[in-house]
């Protein structure tokens, strides 16, 4: 029951518009970090985020280092993207609406060799954003009570610098040496009959995390891939201040106090295959899965529990003819689908998440240059039990630009 009521205080439906161009305006993003960040790069995002198998040719691959050792010699890739999503919350007794737009990365990637590559990358890793407004709550078993408001802003970036190696003609290796760092500002104020308690904190993170990668080109038409991620521990610290005032004076019990003792964030071993197939040229299919174990950061929350994590994508690309002189037989078309079992359990309920993605790929020049643009439609959480269910509208925009570099011109 405490777990269902204090998951109620972040649906308060006032708060409409208050966070309307944030990263996040997940209730969810309560839990951990806050929401983590789903930012795929190129025609990803429209294949259900699947594409561990795929290799670096024709785009930047942040889902595996090991495709970038099939980065061509003298090409250039730059990668960046933007979102934009509306949200629909829904409990048991009321609904809300939200728009956000987000910025979704930024990388550029290129050969060092005819044998390696490498690329560098900035992206969101998570989002704390939520509100509460006037929320009255009991105290104890007691017939009193006070009211709660909350605000909480902020989240975690992600520095990557990822190297891929090919040992043979048809086997890549990579590693992936990720930089977390950000922090997130929480304001809670507390109001007893006269008395207001005040408690301004702001938590500091940072870590590295490293990803191993490894691609092998079956055949022609058939490769796969493997991905692990290592346990990593992001280590915290806080400024926090202290008020309390009633109607005669104001009270610092504690200002601006640096904490470097709070409890660290612990990220786990996470583990992900995936395979790629195609037919007839034109025809390709992805089908990626990874596992995440939660469990055994033996962290936990308040207001529920870290639960190992399984994740599923199936991707459908075509294209009709790659060098045809008629522009419309050289436009990409993506779809895909993804389901997460989610790692968080709450009220004894899985906040799992499921979408749907469609996408075209419109060629820029005569290049391997695409304008990507992306429709996903999904849902997050259930109704029920204190729990809130989000159904969500996106649309992604991403450009992934190629060049070619380092070549010599040539003059008769």
């Amino acid at each position: 029951m405490k777990n269902k009521i204090l998951f109620l205080l972040f649906f308060t439906i006032q708060s409409v518009s208050v966070f309307s161009q944030s990263v996040s305006t997940s209730p969810y993003s309560i839990f951990g970090l806050g929401s983590l960040y789903d930012s795929d790069f190129g025609s990803l995002p429209s294949i259900g985020s699947s594409g561990i198998a795929l290799p670096s040719t024709t785009f930047i691959n942040n889902k595996n280092p090991a495709s970038l050792a099939f980065i061509h010699k003298n090409s250039f890739f730059f990668d960046i993207g933007l979102k934009g999503m509306q949200t629909t919350y829904s409990s048991q007794t009321s609904t809300e609406k939200r728009n956000n737009f987000q910025f979704s990365h930024l990388a550029i990637a290129f050969p060092l060799n005819s044998k390696s590559g490498i690329s560098v990358s900035l992206k969101p890793y998570s989002s704390s954003n939520y509100l509460i407004s006037n929320y009255k709550m009991a105290i104890g078993n007691s017939n009193e009570s006070y009211y709660l408001n909350a605000t909480s802003t902020g989240g975690l970036n992600n520095f990557d610098l990822s190297y891929g190696y090919k040992i043979q003609k048809k086997i890549t290796f990579g590693l992936t040496t990720s930089f977390y760092f950000g922090n997130i500002n929480d304001n809670k104020k507390f109001t007893i009959a006269n008395s207001i308690t005040n408690i301004d904190k702001k938590s500091y993170y940072d870590g590295i995390r490293f990803t191993l990668g490894n691609q092998v080109k079956i055949d022609s038409a058939f490769d796969i891939g493997l991905t692990i991620k290592t346990p990593s521990k992001l280590s915290a610290s806080k400024i926090q201040s202290v008020t309390t005032a009633n109607q005669s004076e104001t009270q610092y019990v504690e200002e601006n106090v640096n904490y470097s003792d709070i409890t660290d964030y612990y990220l786990p071993l996470e583990i992900g295959v995936g395979f790629s197939k195609s037919f007839k040229k034109n025809i390709n299919l992805t089908f990626d899965y990874e596992k995440s174990f939660w469990s055994d950061t033996n962290q936990s929350t308040v207001y529920g529990e870290f639960k190992n994590q399984d994740k599923f994508a199936l991707g459908l690309s075509y294209l009709k003819q790659k060098q045809s002189t008629y522009y419309l037989d050289k436009i990409h078309y993506f779809t895909g689908v993804n389901y997460d079992t989610g790692y968080l359990l709450i009220s004894n309920k899985n906040i799992t998440n499921m979408s749907f993605s469609a996408g075209i790929g419109i060629p820029i020049d005569n290049t391997k240059s695409l304008l990507n643009i992306t429709y996903s439609y999904g849902q997050k959480g259930t109704i029920g039990n204190g729990l809130i269910k989000e159904n969500y509208h996106k649309i992604g925009i991403n450009l992934s630009l190629e060049s070619i570099w380092f070549v010599k011109q040539k003059f008769n």
